[in-house]
């Protein structure tokens, strides 16, 4: 009979924690970083840290089901012929063919078609699933221009210029070799099953001089019809918006280190870059810094999930968000129904990282036929219209007890901080004071 220890004494190191500790004899026993996606699992401040000051008797709440909330918002206005139209401040962020099947591509264009909004690209080019099926489709200009033709960039309703984004700004991503079939090969123009790395700046330009002259050419290329948006990873946020809007852009996107869609070193998801809280008032104030505040709309993204963040972001003065892994969610990734599977890839339903090697039981990141054909794109896209709605009406409810008509018409003073970190981040006041922490610091 074996003796039973006691364990209970026992005290686990804050600094060498069991995740660190396994996180070093995996790279001991591999001798390679780690590659993953779904973006930082690492605590920051985010919009939960911000709450809405109801009306009451200084202003009035709007009665919800008799007085309207609009919620369209315009985006291209600057220089666009032809701005995009949407009809929820909510859009599809841009996640390749490639990285997902053909199937989901099409089931986010059903679903945002659905309520009157766009989808984007991604890397690899445009699919004829997604442009038959989006309604308005946002066409993403890669470093990499994997899939780039002047043909599709003219079929678009507006060209994202990605210059950096959330999960790796300053880095490029990866798409590993089984993810690479004989339709992602041919239109990559890559040899099938080999790794693939993105790269981590345009071949073209390398500064925002250059960047202008390339808004001007894919400007010519489209006829000045479409908006042009630059799409930057928050870092040097204040800086990289201003030279954005230097460089001829429509529309500039800033996507916080909580985007994770697209998959690259472990290390870099988790230490490079700046959450989406405080990179959406550094960009507001670049925006009002240079007198371009709504003339040329934001767009930010990274861990968007709900209403109340949408809300918070437009408050903060954003135009528009973007959603990537709340919408592969709401599909059916991480469904509790496939535990059993998840568990033979060694990982659990709500927990499953690993989208970048291709075996993903819903269908959704994954290039292999048989798994793609669980994926039903009616059933899906209807899944992802209908979280849509429920952003919108999340959002509108929100608006109205403000007492706002427009959901664009938040603004700051609606807000509070809940901590002190938030409040100085966000430049919010702490709830109960008018105290914002560091006032006046430097970018």
């Amino acid at each position: 009979m074996t003796n039973k220890i006691d364990t209970s004494w026992l005290r686990e190191s804050a600094t060498f924690t069991k995740p660190v500790i396994r996180e070093i004899q995996r790279a001991a026993n591999e001798g390679i970083y780690d590659i993953r996606g779904a973006g930082a699992k690492r605590t920051v401040p985010t919009f939960d840290d911000l709450l809405f000051l109801g009306a009451s008797m200084s202003r009035y709440p709007l009665e919800g089901y008799r007085e309207t909330c609009e919620t369209e918002v315009t985006l291209g206005t600057r220089f666009a012929k032809n701005p995009v139209k949407i009809s929820t401040p909510i859009t599809i962020a841009g996640m390749s063919f490639g990285a997902l099947s053909a199937p989901a591509k099409e089931a986010l264009g059903r679903g945002a078609s659905e309520v009157g909004t766009s989808t984007t690209t991604g890397d690899g080019g445009m699919t004829p699933e997604e442009r038959g099926h989006s309604s308005k489709l946002v066409y993403q200009y890669l470093p990499s221009r994997y899939g780039m033709n002047p043909d599709d960039l003219r079929k678009a309703d507006a060209i994202e210029v990605v210059v950096g984004q959330g999960a790796k700004p300053g880095g490029g991503g990866m798409l590993l070799g089984q993810k690479i079939s004989d339709r992602v090969a041919d239109m990559r123009n890559l040899p099938k099953g080999i790794d693939q790395r993105s790269a981590c700046r345009h071949p073209d330009w390398t500064g925002p001089d250059d960047l202008e002259i390339k808004v001007q050419e894919l400007r010519e290329i489209t006829d000045w019809q479409i908006p042009i948006y630059i799409k930057v990873g928050a870092t040097r946020t204040f800086f990289d918006v201003q030279l954005a809007v230097k460089a001829g852009a429509d529309v500039v996107v800033v996507d916080g280190m909580q985007g994770g869609t697209a998959a690259t070193q472990d290390i870099f998801i988790e230490h490079v870059g700046i959450p989406t809280l405080p990179a959406t008032r550094m960009a507001v104030d670049a925006l009002k810094d240079m007198d371009m505040h709504r003339k040329v709309q934001l767009i930010v993204s990274g861990g968007i999930r709900t209403g109340a963040d949408v809300a918070k972001a437009l408050a903060m003065g954003a135009d528009a968000v973007s959603i990537g892994t709340a919408a592969l969610i709401a599909m059916g990734d991480n469904a509790d129904e496939f535990e059993e599977e998840y568990n033979a890839l060694g990982t659990s339903a709500g927990y499953y990282d690993d989208w970048q090697n291709g075996q993903d039981p819903t269908g959704i990141s994954t290039q292999s036929d048989e798994l793609a054909r669980r994926l039903d794109p009616a059933l899906a896209g209807r899944r992802v219209a209908n979280y849509l709605r429920c952003l919108t009406l999340e959002t509108q409810t929100l608006a109205r007890a403000a007492g706002k008509s427009n959901v664009r018409n938040l603004e700051p003073e609606d807000l509070v901080a809940l901590t002190v970190e938030a409040s100085a981040m966000a430049r919010i006041p702490l709830a109960g004071t008018d105290w914002i922490p560091g006032h006046g610091g430097r970018y």
